[in-house]
């Protein structure tokens, strides 16, 4: 496993994040357990969830049984949620309230098992909470001791500008680090949000790095029969789709690799989230740190899958 500092942090991660959405609704708690300890094995330090993942934190309170279970888990793994989504039926049960997060960081660490978050990260903005507020909560569990470092997710760029402008005046550390929808099929991103992530040297966590399966080698999965309604699914892109996994298939790679590979190829880029559901999916996604693409085939795929021109606002502007 190759390891790496989250941003300009001296924590280091792996370059594979464990995703653990799939805990629960997905994957039983059984083979929840059994992932979580080959992820161990296999070096990934990096765990991510949410308070919101399996409904009621359910997902969380599988990561906490896991935890329990001993032998230095805890202690091994940089384990990183959020905060933002709906967890009552309260009108303070949601977003980014002073209220609400000191509220939910207990929660989160109750299921969880655990005297501390290592990454507490907003799910999403709220545009109605002051960043006084929100930096006012987080340094009290800062100092309590409940969480080390604080995180965004989804949050657009001149979000990340204002909040780590906002933590300077107050002498705070700030935000560390942005999950943002990132992948060869959704470059967005690439326009202002990877420019602030360099510039205040945030690290970069793209969640659905297969772009929900449409990178995963879906066509070639269902001429096998094992995978049905892809066509239907991604029609619009299907030309895009086809060319990208007879590129894969001349490099001899998995097209999920492939896609990984893209993402570690950007040096902003700290760890793709890798969402297993079985143990062949996550055993299979350490390839992707030996593939070196080289410039022919970075050029190939970005005309396969163009991005919006570079970054903004060079992108659309003279």
């Amino acid at each position: 496993m190759e390891y790496t500092r989250l941003g300009r942090l001296g924590l280091k991660v792996s370059r594979l994040c464990l995703g653990t959405m799939n805990f629960g609704p997905q994957t039983t708690q059984s083979d929840s357990f059994k992932i979580m300890d080959k992820a161990l094995d296999l070096g990934i330090n990096f765990f991510d969830s949410a308070n919101v993942y399996g409904g009621y934190g359910k997902t969380e309170e599988i990561i906490g049984r896991w935890f329990r279970q001993g032998n230095g888990r805890r202690g091994k793994v940089v384990l990183a949620t959020k905060v933002y989504g709906r967890m009552g039926k309260g009108v303070n049960d949601e977003k980014l309230s002073a209220c609400h997060i000191m509220r939910a960081c207990d929660e989160s660490l109750r299921r969880l098992k655990t005297d501390r978050i290592d990454l507490y990260q907003m799910h999403h903005i709220d545009r109605n909470t002051p960043w006084d507020e929100i930096w006012q909560a987080m340094e009290v569990l800062v100092q309590q001791g409940k969480v080390l470092y604080v995180g965004s997710s989804n949050f657009a760029g001149w979000h990340i500008a204002r909040a780590n402008e906002t933590a300077a005046r107050r002498n705070y550390l700030g935000l560390v680090c942005e999950q943002s929808l990132y992948n060869l099929n959704a470059r967005m991103i690439e326009l202002e949000v990877i420019p602030v992530c360099q510039a205040y040297g945030l690290g970069l966590i793209p969640w659905s790095p297969l772009a929900g399966g449409l990178l995963g080698g879906g066509l070639e999965k269902t001429k096998k029969g094992r995978r049905v309604g892809m066509q239907e699914r991604h029609e619009k892109k299907m030309k895009q789709i086809q060319a990208y996994e007879t590129l894969c298939k001349k490099l001899g790679e998995d097209p999920a690799n492939v896609a990984l590979a893209w993402l570690l190829h950007n040096p902003v880029v700290t760890a793709p989230i890798i969402g297993p559901r079985t143990m062949p999916q996550l055993t299979g996604s350490l390839r992707s740190l030996e593939i070196k693409i080289p410039d022919t085939v970075m050029n190939k795929l970005n005309e396969i899958w163009p991005g919006p021109g570079g970054q903004a606002p060079e992108a659309y502007a003279w």
